[in-house]
């Protein structure tokens, strides 16, 4: 089915255990600190059920359900670009700012599902459990964030052995003919508290020793024992939508998920005591080529959002003219044309990994990849120098306007031509709330890691790199012309 957003609202009302510091939220469609964000992600469920979206954004499964185009398992370029313009919509609805939004944990999911023999030969019906879960998420339009990393300061057990501490990451700690126990702790849990479960898993290698952490399942985030435990909420601090407006709406916060005696029934679990295959079912499927392809799509939409207070940044200061300001801005304009290109790439160059099914280019979704997580941070810079000091020159709140007096004196320093003074207002602080606030600071340092450490999406590209492709290439030169005798050297000319 195609749920609607008061259908997803709903389901969030379900007795989960969200903390604000030491405050239980009670229910976080209501509450301060997320009803704006909760209406955000329950406008893309309505959105893409509006009739100029549907026949993209939804298909016809197997089984005649009308599915979310995020579950479409892709066997054409078709296929591929309909997924592709689903994730572009559901971006451009949130201007790239939600970056876990409903179609990335499911693209993940999808991909996995190509491959059913690798969790059968870890746990006999694994695979079919996994397709059945796959279905029921289908079928339910469900949202799932994902919990795939340890907690930072918990990534060498040995330590808190020996400081006598408990091991704060998450672990199979009791097994029975039901299913599995799990406690501890996982990251990062982006959008969990506006998401129906959360899938666990691991995207770092394990040790071998670390056994009881390679659990693979998925858990609703209502479950008995789970509790979120959020970071800062942005909205909950914003002022006005006026004076915050992205902070206000498209907070999706970020939380620690920790699991006390969290019962998973064998049904719900997709790997287990095996540390390689834990990571390495996202690398021998489509899986995380599928999930960090959405990550490019949405990141674009961002890009273009950029570019446009840029523009506009120079429009205002009356500097379009201006030589070196045409320079950075047709650097920016190059390097959103460049991503586009390298995303058409991806569809264009289509592989086929696994057989019968289609995933894009692999080696063109990780160069992307790269050059997102690479080049944000040098973009708001130079979009922030545009911006100069106008932010600060805007008073404290748009609460300015409500005393007459105080307006008619706004209007008449603060306008420029072409522009009134409350226009202008509204235009920097959208840019400071994207560039400057508590919510642009988050989005600077998600934007770095939210695919890994830079060194790990490096190793990606040179994992993937057909190296011996490129050697040739120069030994084929190499042995395109042969090596002269001694007596056939030409002299240098200063000798003859």
């Amino acid at each position: 089915m195609l749920k609607t957003g008061q259908q997803h609202l709903e389901s969030l009302r379900d007795g989960r255990k969200v903390y604000i510091g030491n405050e239980l939220v009670e229910d976080v469609t209501a509450h301060p600190a997320f009803r704006n964000a909760a209406q955000s992600f329950a406008m893309i469920y309505d959105r893409k059920r509006d009739p100029e979206n549907v026949d993209v954004m939804a298909y016809e499964a197997d089984d005649g359900e009308l599915s979310s185009s995020w579950f479409l398992k892709p066997k054409t370029k078709d296929d591929l670009r309909r997924r592709s313009e689903t994730h572009r919509r559901v971006a451009e609805w949130s201007y790239g700012l939600l970056g876990r939004s409903p179609d990335h944990v499911a693209s993940f999911v999808t991909g996995l599902t190509f491959r059913h023999d690798l969790f059968d030969d870890n746990r006999k019906g694994a695979g079919a459990h996994l397709e059945a879960y796959y279905d029921d998420m289908r079928r339910n339009d469900t949202f799932a964030c994902y919990t795939v990393l340890p907690p930072q300061g918990a990534r060498q057990p040995e330590l808190y052995l020996r400081e006598g501490l408990k091991v704060p990451t998450l672990q199979v700690t009791g097994e029975d003919s039901d299913g599995v126990i799990l406690n501890g702790m996982k990251m990062l849990g982006t959008s969990a508290v506006f998401s129906n479960e959360t899938w666990v898993g691991n995207l770092l290698p394990l040790g071998d020793d670390q056994a009881a952490e390679s659990v693979t399942c998925a858990v609703p985030l209502n479950a008995p024992g789970v509790t979120i435990w959020t970071r800062k909420p942005f909205e909950r601090y914003a002022i006005s939508e006026f004076d915050s407006p992205f902070s206000w709406r498209f907070d999706e916060t970020d939380a620690m998920v920790l699991f006390e005696d969290v019962r998973v029934p064998w049904e719900r679990v997709f790997t287990h005591n095996d540390a390689p295959l834990s990571r390495e079912i996202y690398f021998r499927t489509p899986s995380h080529i599928m999930g960090n392809h959405q990550s490019n799509v949405r990141f674009h939409e961002k890009l273009k959002l950029l570019l446009g207070i840029a523009h506009k940044s120079a429009e205002l200061n009356n500097v379009l003219q201006v030589p070196a300001v045409r320079d950075t801005l047709g650097r920016l304009a190059a390097g959103e044309a460049g991503l586009g290109a390298m995303i058409a790439g991806q569809i264009e160059a289509a592989e086929e990994m696994v057989p019968g099914y289609l995933n894009v280019n692999l080696r063109y979704m990780y160069g992307a990849l790269h050059w997102c997580t690479q080049n944000y941070a040098n973009i708001c810079e130079i979009v922030r120098e545009l911006m100069g000091g106008g932010p600060f020159q805007m008073p404290a709140d748009v609460s300015v306007i409500a005393d007459p007096e105080l307006r008619e004196k706004f209007e008449t320093y603060w306008s420029v031509p072409g522009q009134s003074a409350v226009e202008r207002m509204k235009f920097l602080k959208l840019g400071w709330d994207l560039l400057g606030s508590d919510f642009a600071g988050r989005h600077q340092q998600y934007e770095r890691f939210y695919a890994g450490p830079a060194f790990i999406n490096t190793l990606y590209n040179f994992l993937n790199c057909p190296w011996q492709n490129m050697t040739d290439i120069v030994d084929g030169a190499l042995t395109s012309y042969g090596t002269p005798e001694i007596e056939q050297v030409r002299r240098p000319l200063a000798a003859e």
